[in-house]
């Protein structure tokens, strides 16, 4: 792993919120009301909360996910942990953690002592320790989730419980946490029928890909429809990632074949979206991406190229302008913070 950077310096202000698409989450909320608590939206678990203004002497840690298998055509090691400069944003790589097989999506408890990994492709979920003075995690155990392919995992309120979609066979496992953080094994499997959507190829079954829960509504009504894209791209692209900014002023999209990230501005009155444009993710398929707890930096995940690159987001507009700084780590597809505790 190395990291590259010539760094100019933060600027700019901005913020950060969600995580992929929206519609699992009105069938999760009924089908495992019986767990008792409301899972928190992916990024809420994702980085755990911080002061947008850091005391003097206190730092941050981002943990990175990666796909790692030859069918994957992956070239990841595992779960890689940097130290976050609190002033600049650079990433200061500190452990990898190898032999895990694609820990592609990764999300920490509200303490930020105890990390969870679901294992793409595969059938299991992981849980780690977190030392928050070094950044550094230590294994704890590994638990089916009794599906395929699980994507993506949330942890309810209370800390007592962790539910995962499995992608392939359609289903939602909740297992319950331990006193110490461990995975107990699966109490509840909720299957997920219903009729498929619009890409009859590729979606053959209902495939979940995220899990968060509305405590006021089981109802999602839509009010827009808006391309990723430039009206002069005419090659292929799909979209993956979404991320709406702290303050709720832009929404953030990534496009994998574009390679970039659409910048939309939000109506705060109606909600609805403007495209303000897309921006370069300077590498290949950025499939995913994260905004700094700071909200003023984006670091574009290009899972094609190996490389983390780093944006500044403008105040005014959203839009993003390369910082001039970059880590390479193989194949990332997911990046979550947590603070470090000096």
């Amino acid at each position: 792993m190395q990291v590259q950077h010539q760094y100019p310096g933060a600027s700019c202000p901005a913020p950060i919120q969600s995580r992929r698409r929206l519609l699992q989450g009105a069938a999760s909320a009924v089908a495992l009301a019986g767990i008792g608590a409301i899972a928190i939206p992916a990024h809420a678990e994702h980085s755990v909360r911080t002061n947008t203004q850091q005391s003097k002497g206190k730092f941050m840690y981002a943990y990175v996910g990666s796909r790692t298998t030859r069918d994957r055509n992956a070239r990841g090691e595992g779960i890689s942990v940097f130290r976050v400069d609190a002033d600049t944003g650079a990433l200061e790589p500190t452990q990898v953690v190898r032999d895990l097989v694609n820990p592609s999506f990764l999300a920490l408890n509200q303490r930020g002592d105890r990390l969870y990994s679901v294992h793409g492709d595969m059938s299991d979920i992981s849980a780690f320790a977190v030392d928050r003075a070094s950044g550094r995690i230590e294994f704890i155990n590994r638990q089916s989730t009794h599906g395929k392919n699980p994507v993506h995992l949330a942890l309810d309120p209370t800390g007592k419980y962790i539910v995962v979609s499995n992608h392939i066979g359609a289903s939602l496992a909740v297992l319950p946490l331990t006193d110490d953080g461990a995975l107990g094994e699966m109490t509840q499997l909720v299957r997920l029928d219903g009729p498929i959507g619009p890409h009859r190829t590729e979606q053959k079954q209902a495939k979940p890909h995220f899990n968060p829960f509305d405590p006021s509504s089981a109802q999602l009504t839509p009010l827009q429809i808006l391309p990723t894209l430039p009206d002069t791209f005419t090659g292929n692209s799909r979209a993956a990632e979404i991320e709406v900014d702290r303050s709720g002023r832009f929404l953030f999209a990534s496009n994998r074949g574009h390679d970039s990230i659409a910048v939309f501005a939000v109506d705060p009155g109606t909600g609805l979206l403007r495209f303000a444009g897309a921006d370069l993710s300077q590498g290949r398929t950025p499939r995913f991406f994260a905004t700094h707890p700071n909200g003023r930096l984006l670091y574009a995940l290009n899972e094609d190229s190996d490389t983390i690159v780093a944006f500044h987001i403008d105040p005014s507009s959203g839009r993003l302008s390369p910082t001039g700084f970059s880590a390479r780590t193989g194949s990332p597809v997911c990046m979550v913070f947590s603070p470090g505790q000096a």
